[in-house]
């Protein structure tokens, strides 16, 4: 069957039942607003900023996006997947509402994916803290990120696992400390992902990164296309 989608921006919500029976799924659908209604860096007076114009001739992933997904109050809540929320991946940039955001399919696949490995391990997670999911242009400059990151094209995350909420990444090897080796035992179950069936598609890069007085100890995952690995401070 086909759907045409409506041309006004917003969240559609589609359910979709299986005849003579209770089976159903909601389908959350989002109209974006299109890239080119953007003027002078800006929608709505919410900056975004100017993506390069050109992507680096290796990786064609980081190319202006088609569009952004308009977040308001009444939808920041919604489940973009089983476990995450729109709102999770909101960019930290100032301004109210409404928001734009990036948001690629591929990386809510692959944060499933990683959920549900943390939790044969037995960390035991209902979902990922994230502490950084998109960034607009603007803001990675103001952070002085490199200038194709790829928290800005909506693929990449910061997350650590927090499931008593105390703000800080969980003592995942018990041994009484939160610190860096907590954050390299998610990223070694992270690193073990391509080998799962059906995730070769998500392959991307991979970081563990040490706390400081800004922030805990965390790991980067996206799905930039190719692999790429590192640790830092």
């Amino acid at each position: 069957w086909l759907w045409q989608a409506p041309e006004k921006t917003g969240l559609y919500p589609l359910t979709v039942r299986r005849t003579g029976t209770n089976d159903a799924i909601t389908l959350n659908v989002f109209v974006m607003v299109p890239y080119a209604r953007m003027q002078d860096g800006a929608i709505n007076g919410y900056r975004i900023g100017a993506y390069p114009a050109r992507a680096p001739i290796h990786a064609q992933v980081y190319k202006q996006p088609a569009g952004f997904i308009e977040v308001t109050k009444e939808n920041e809540n919604t489940f973009i997947a089983p476990h995450f929320r729109l709102k999770q991946f909101l960019c930290k940039e100032d301004g109210g509402y409404p928001k734009y955001i990036v948001l690629q399919e591929k990386l809510l696949l692959k944060l499933e994916l990683l959920l549900a490995k943390v939790n044969e391990h037995e960390f035991r997670a209902n979902t990922f803290t994230v502490m950084s999911g998109y960034r607009t242009p603007a803001y990675n400059q103001d952070l002085g990120n490199v200038k194709f990151s790829a928290h800005q094209y909506g693929m990449a995350a910061d997350i650590y696992i927090d499931s008593a909420n105390t703000g800080a990444m969980d003592d995942l090897n018990r041994d009484g400390r939160v610190d860096y080796h907590d954050a390299e035992a998610l990223y070694n179950v992270a690193d073990r992902l391509h080998v799962e069936p059906g995730a070769t598609s998500l392959v991307g890069g991979l970081g563990k990164y040490k706390p400081t007085r800004a922030h805990g100890p965390f790991v980067h995952v996206d799905v930039r296309g190719f692999k790429a690995r590192w640790a830092r401070s």
